[in-house]
């Protein structure tokens, strides 16, 4: 099933994928394909197999909370974010915790881990209890948890990314316009040559290949990139600043995808013996609390989070209350906030 045969949704309970419609497709009484799917060994293998397939056909997850609400409403709000330590998420989270609290909603909270997979199995799981709205934090690309997604009649927000596709509703920013603005900033100030500090994930990579083709059109030098991998940590910035020093010496400036590596940038940076800015400016993304207070204050991309948490509380609230969402893709945009640690 495609994502244009998917029905429109409008309310929350329409376009759900239910058993009955893999009953249907499998050829078998609901009942049966209910013991298929909860006591398979009470089934033929073919009974089993035809099941099996229908399940993987329509995306069907079963409802673990059948019987077990008192009305079609949970109140429950399930989220999937990538991680919470020192992380660029939390005004996000604190604000959508906070708005459905007092709307009396609750929250239910899993960290993919930046894992694809991991946030799949986390998806599984939400989608089987039935929540009233599901969050994601980036856009979720085609496959089986979209899949599920779609058939599953939830309402869904995802968040921190644009795309003119999203499953139901969306609410970011764009990583390549932030990609672009960011080289420009640095080349208004006379920087020639750069670094990149990134963590492995599609939306860092989105913003390294704008930086690098903006600074190409001004026919300046490459642009020297380290990719720590999944670690997003103050040891990995210190690591990858000692890279750039050992194999691009002449860097004038660096941006990293987070704060937390640009903190360990700094710190390495200052280990050396050298002094940000003079001999080396450094820039940040997310500008989480402590980076307005270190010495000196870390120039970096400020994304409201606040906004977005507010948001999308809102958006799946007025869903699972069948209300109208409009806009469902709201542009939140980005600001560049300058502070010492680019300033020649």
């Amino acid at each position: 099933m495609t994502d244009k045969e998917q029905p429109k949704r409008s309310r929350r309970s329409s376009g759900a994928i239910t058993l009955r419609d893999v009953a249907m497709l499998a050829g078998v009484a609901p009942i049966t394909a209910s013991r298929a799917i909860n006591t398979p060994n009470q089934v033929s293998p073919d009974v089993l197999r035809k099941v099996q397939e229908a399940v993987q056909r329509t995306g069907y997850v079963p409802n673990r909370m059948a019987g077990g609400l008192a009305s079609s409403r949970s109140r429950l709000i399930a989220a999937v974010v990538p991680s919470t330590v020192v992380s660029v998420f939390m005004e996000t989270i604190e604000s959508l915790n906070g708005t459905l609290f007092d709307a009396g909603y609750q929250l239910m909270l899993g960290q993919s881990g930046y894992s694809a997979e991991r946030e799949e199995l986390l998806l599984e799981a939400i989608i089987g209890r039935r929540p009233d709205g599901i969050f994601i934090t980036g856009i979720l690309q085609p496959g089986k948890a979209r899949t599920r997604l779609m058939a599953s009649g939830i309402p869904v927000v995802e968040t921190w990314d644009l795309t003119p596709t999203p499953i139901d509703m969306l609410i970011g920013f764009s990583h390549s316009e932030i990609g672009r603005e960011v080289a420009q900033f640095l080349m208004h100030k006379n920087y020639k040559k750069f670094a990149i500090v990134r963590a492995e994930d599609e939306r860092a990579d989105r913003r390294t290949t704008a930086f690098k083709e903006t600074v190409a059109q001004q026919n300046l030098p490459s642009v020297f990139v380290t990719n720590v991998g999944a670690s997003r940590s103050l040891k990995s910035g210190r690591e990858a600043m000692a890279r750039i020093l050992a194999e691009a010496p002449d860097t004038q400036a660096i941006f990293c995808s987070s704060d937390l590596l640009a903190l360990g940038v700094m710190t390495e940076a200052r280990a050396r013996g050298l002094t940000v800015p003079d001999d080396i400016a450094v820039m940040g993304f997310g500008d989480v609390p402590f980076v307005a207070d270190m010495v000196p204050a870390l120039t970096t991309v400020r994304i409201n989070g606040g906004q977005i948490g507010t948001l999308a509380a809102r958006f799946l609230m007025d869903r699972a209350e069948d209300r109208a969402v409009e806009p469902g893709i709201v542009d939140v945009g980005f600001s560049i906030i300058e502070r010492d640690s680019t300033r020649p």
